[in-house]
């Protein structure tokens, strides 16, 4: 196992492109980072840097305590798996794991030892004579995982594993992942764009836009105080409502007020801070489920919004209804059994101590 340092690292394309400017992070022996953003973001770019696999362009990436600038990939004591398995179709599943082993020309018997090691822990054990064709994606995923865990890395890295994958498959390789991490300790680094794959998995998240890093956090930080509206965005389904507005009101009662019609209290817990946006424009964010949802509604004293039901999505246990409120549209999650009709007039309760709010230009948190 090994700590992951990155210092300052940025990736210039020819022209002058910034795929990745000025990244710093390190990540602990033995701990689960994500890397989550849109496409585009630079988080398999950096990926690939530690991995050796993209020429550094500044900054320093070391692996253990040694700097790996100029260390080949296969000397940096790292396995990565890709989102296409990158299996060889004419082996079995036994010589695609056995074949990094064989070219640094391990013994036999350590060679089926850790086989038979993985195996087991993947439950590949009736699948070894098997060749790739004959398995499913979850299946080949799994190989692919076997195939890097038989070297016993130092760092694992993992570049969008589950794109290809249903979405149950997903669900249930999220989980063998997890568990793999908690059974070999192993530091790995996770490449997704898919929030929910980052909330569930990471010890920590790196959100990425732009080629640079919006913040770093565990997953309950990261939802419960983003750094900015992008991150506030980013993570949550379905995501956090934004309204326009202005603070107004005296200090000890201040509101926000929107060109919509209706105005909501400031929670006390953040007057101090927007006592100097008095008069000014805020961005107010609310989370789905701190509208109209039970704990919103048994909270006493809570203030409601005036909404006209626009659409209704019934998602199991639970639904998304989607509010208007004049010209600002607002999603509410609410349990399933509650039954709203398109078209008619809702008064949700609003949990607003749970509410966000953000400076409309730089859009960062406020308070």
């Amino acid at each position: 196992m090994a700590k992951v340092i990155l210092e300052h690292v940025e990736k210039i394309y020819p022209g002058g492109v910034k795929a990745v400017e000025d990244f710093n992070l390190e990540i602990r022996d033995g701990e689960f980072v994500v890397l989550v953003g849109p496409s585009g973001c630079g988080k398999s770019t950096t990926l690939r840097m530690v991995a050796g696999l993209e020429e550094i362009s500044g900054g320093v990436v070391k692996i253990g305590d040694k700097v790996v600038n100029e260390v080949p990939p296969k000397d940096r004591d790292i396995a990565m798996v890709f989102q296409n398995y990158a299996l060889y179709p004419h082996m079995t599943v036994r010589e695609n794991m056995a074949f990094g082993l064989k070219l640094r020309h391990f013994p036999k018997d350590v060679i089926e030892a850790r086989i038979q090691e993985a195996a087991r822990i993947l439950g590949l054990g009736e699948l070894l004579e098997r060749q790739p064709k004959a398995l499913s994606g979850g299946q080949r995923q799994r190989v692919a995982v076997g195939r890097s865990i038989v070297r016993k890395p130092a760092v694992f890295l993992f570049d969008e594993p589950l794109s290809n994958l249903d979405a149950k498959m997903r669900v249930q390789m999220r989980v063998e992942i997890s568990r793999l991490h908690q059974q070999l300790g192993t530091t790995m680094i996770y490449v997704t764009h898919d929030q929910i794959e980052a909330m569930t998995m990471g010890q920590r998240i790196v959100v990425m836009k732009d080629g640079l890093v919006q913040q770093v956090d565990d997953p309950l930080t990261l939802y419960d105080r983003p750094l900015n509206r992008f991150v506030a965005g980013f993570i949550g389904t379905p995501p956090m409502n934004f309204l326009k507005g202005v603070i107004s009101g005296p200090a000890e009662r201040l509101a926000f007020e929107s060109p919509d019609g209706f105005s909501l209290p400031v929670p006390a817990s953040q007057r101090a801070a927007l006592a100097a946006y008095a008069g000014k424009p805020v961005v107010m964010g609310l989370r789905p489920e701190d509208i109209g949802s039970a704990a919103a509604e048994h909270l006493a004293g809570a203030p409601r919004l005036k909404a006209v039901v626009d659409v209704v999505e019934l998602m199991g246990s639970e639904s998304f209804v989607h509010l208007a409120i004049g010209a600002a549209a607002l999603t509410s999650r609410v349990d399933a059994h509650r039954r709203f009709k398109v078209g008619e007039t809702a008064e949700p309760a609003v949990f607003i101590d749970k509410a966000h709010f953000f400076d409309p230009v730089s859009e960062k948190r406020i308070g």
